[in-house]
This record gives C-alpha cells, sequence and structure tokens, in this order.
C-alpha cells in the first residue's frame, strides 16, 4: 500500500535548508524505521485560505495529542536520552 505523504529519513531532513524545505510537500520524517513527526508543509502556490486551514488543523492536531502526552522542549533539552 503507498503512503499517502513522502517520507524522508530524519538525517536527510535536518539536512535541508528552510528554503528547500518551504518547496516540499508535507512529509512523514522517520528514523530508524519509526516515525518521529510529520512535517506539515502548506503549498507556496495554495494561497492564504489554505495556508489558514492547514495551520489551524496542525494546531488542533497537536492540541489533542499534547493532552495525552508528551513533554514540552525544555524539560527534554538537557534530559538524559533513553534507549
Amino acid at each position: 500500500m503507498a503512503n499517502l505523504i513522502p517520507n524522508i529519513r530524519f538525517t536527510e531532513f535536518k539536512k535541508l535548508s528552510a528554503l528547500k524545505l518551504k518547496q516540499m510537500k508535507s512529509v512523514e520524517v522517520t528514523s530508524d524505521g519509526e516515525v518521529l513527526f510529520y512535517a506539515i508543509i502548506p503549498p507556496l502556490n495554495g494561497g492564504m485560505s489554505i495556508e489558514d486551514n492547514i495551520k489551524t488543523q496542525a494546531e488542533y492536531l497537536a492540541a489533542r495529542g499534547n493532552t495525552v502526552g508528551g513533554k514540552n522542549p525544555e524539560e527534554v533539552e538537557d534530559a538524559p536520552v533513553r534507549v
């Protein structure tokens, strides 16, 4: 079954400049075969209507996920990594 959105490895994703990232489609970012996150990238030619809709939907989904778990960035910056 084909993926609904393209995927890219985290090591390759972090090599891209902001300009190149803005030109991409939304992607699934993986590491060691596991999904790390989804980068939702509004199309450059989509207009404000689609950008606003994407932003609203992304905020809604992020807020839903955050109510279940996860840590704030400052909580994990200096935290030891567990494998």
